[in-house]
């Protein structure tokens, strides 16, 4: 069957960093399922989401392109409808291409090439998340604070158990649906998920795979403010962190959350590779393994993602088809936007040639054989979300990354040498001449000051549309009568989510005894 078009299933993870697994050195999580893809598969040891936030991430993704260049610069970025996507490519090689779960499009087009999507959006397809510079970083678009962390635990019931009970039972049906169409047309699938995302609760059962005491504290103490850069700073007021008390207890049961939280998800992948199996479609089918962006877990006392450290900018990214890639690790840096190339190659079955604009991922095809000689090991990520106050970039070339954060800090680390990037080398005399060679590639094509101006003017636009508007219409795709009505619509995620909490628990109040 290797030689026939291959299907694709493309399964996402929300906020799941790869420090997180096993495969990248995590000791504690349990899931076995995601183990055995990456004993089977490919593991790309250095994959770098392209903006640390879950709209633009995913758009980039599909548009194989770099956030800032399509105008994605927040979870309220219009995913414009004239880009192309590797879904609309695959149609035009014959597959059909479907989605079951979250995607975060926002604005009109919510399939952006998908021909069917099986479930709702479980997020704000709007401008409700706008990020508004003027009001500085304090501003919170999702009023996000440290609540989530405070209130980590076991539960009856979640909204975010809700919609991956949707998005897996849809997905395998659709599995099912592709395995009865008995002809020779392939598919893609993307099945995507809401979980490991912040708040860190999870149903007892996967609560209970796990002995609270053997969960770690981060391996990075909270640092000064001081001690901090520019963007950790402002994302220490903007995530309410100096209205909150987070314990070590909070930590560790944040993390165990966490951790439930994974093998939850782990279990749906079990479920998908079950019915790849009983259906025949395993040995012909590319199974693509990856997350939008991870998820700082309390390293520096930083909670959730939006920065370019490795536990909120580097994600997972496993590809599996043993009758067609030998099991293998490539330590290379490569992002999601190699993504697109990819699957186009695999389809087309060489070098697709038929693109209408310009990207700039470049296809895995030859590292999957084992050919990594002429990788480029660079990867680009970008920042203007919740909690920044201008634009950052970020660059990694081998085991050096550096971030150039709003042009008031500049951060240097050997990855090699310093996993845990405490030890800033960007004034270091003896690393000149290597910040001068990343500099020069963060700033091919960037140029901050007038596109600080072009965000701004963005921003303005989309407030005033959805303060006129109050958020109507909301743009969700609907396949059931309220889904308008359901998830998280025009309010805050946060608030939302505990809501939805069985047992409810009233949100934490801050301690503001200092």
């Amino acid at each position: 069957m290797a030689s026939s078009r291959p299907n694709i299933l493309l399964i996402q993870a929300d906020q799941m960093a790869a420090n997180a697994l096993a495969v990248y050195g995590n000791s504690t999580v349990k899931a076995p399922n995601i183990d055995r893809l990456a004993a089977d598969g490919v593991v790309f040891e250095n994959c770098y989401c392209n903006l640390p936030m879950c709209a633009p991430s995913r758009a980039s993704m599909h548009a194989g392109m770099l956030p800032f260049s399509i105008g994605m610069y927040d979870n309220a970025s219009e995913f414009h409808a004239d880009i192309p996507t590797f879904a609309h490519y695959l149609r035009t090689l014959d597959y059909r291409v479907e989605l079951s779960g979250k995607m975060h499009f926002v604005g009109a087009d919510q399939f952006h090439g998908y021909e069917k999507r099986h479930t709702t959006e479980i997020y704000p397809a709007n401008f409700a998340w706008s990020v508004d510079w003027s009001k500085g970083r304090e501003h919170r678009p999702t009023n996000l604070t440290m609540a989530p962390i405070i209130e980590s635990g076991p539960c009856v019931r979640s909204l975010q158990m809700d919609y991956d009970d949707e998005v897996a039972y849809h997905g395998l049906q659709a599995l099912y649906d592709m395995a009865r169409k008995g002809d020779d047309k392939p598919f893609m699938l993307t099945v995507s998920f809401t979980s490991p995302h912040s708040p860190f609760v999870i149903g007892q059962e996967y609560w209970d795979l796990y002995d609270h005491d053997d969960i770690e504290l981060p391996a990075v103490a909270p640092l000064g403010l001081d001690e901090m850069d520019h963007l950790s700073r402002n994302l220490h007021y903007c995530q309410a962190r100096h209205q909150f008390t987070v314990t070590d207890e909070h930590r560790r049961t944040a993390r165990h959350g966490y951790y439930g939280m994974i093998s939850y998800i782990d279990e749906k992948v079990g479920q998908l590779l079950e019915v790849l199996e009983k259906t025949g479609l395993a040995d012909n089918t590319i199974l693509i393994f990856t997350a939008d962006h991870g998820e700082m877990m309390g390293e520096r006392g930083m909670w959730f993602k939006q920065h370019f450290f490795e536990w909120a900018a580097k994600v997972p990214l496993i590809i599996r088809n043993p009758e067609r890639w030998a099991p293998g690790r490539v330590k290379q840096n490569v992002s999601l936007i190699d993504l697109m190339p990819t699957m186009l190659d695999a389809g087309e079955g060489g070098p697709f040639g038929n693109y209408a604009a310009p990207i700039h991922g470049t296809s895995l095809v030859p590292a999957l054989t084992g050919d990594t000689g002429a990788m480029s090991d660079v990867v680009i990520s970008e920042f203007a979300a919740d909690g920044s106050t201008g634009p950052s970039r970020m660059v990694k070339k081998g085991p050096y990354k550096l971030m150039w954060i709003e042009g008031v800090d500049t951060l240097l680390y050997n990855l090699d040498q310093d996993p845990l990037e405490v030890n800033n080398l960007a004034d270091r005399d003896d690393h000149q001449h290597k910040r001068a060679e990343l500099e020069a590639i963060l700033f091919d094509g960037f140029d901050p000051d007038s596109l600080r101006e072009v965000i701004i003017d963005s921003q303005k636009r989309r407030l005033l549309v959805h303060n006129a508007t109050g958020g109507e219409p909301t743009y969700v795709n609907i396949v059931r009568a309220d889904d308008n009505q359901r998830y998280v619509r025009n309010a805050g995620a946060a608030d939302t989510k505990a809501r939805a909490r069985l047992p409810y628990m009233a949100p934490a109040q801050p301690d503001r005894s200092d």
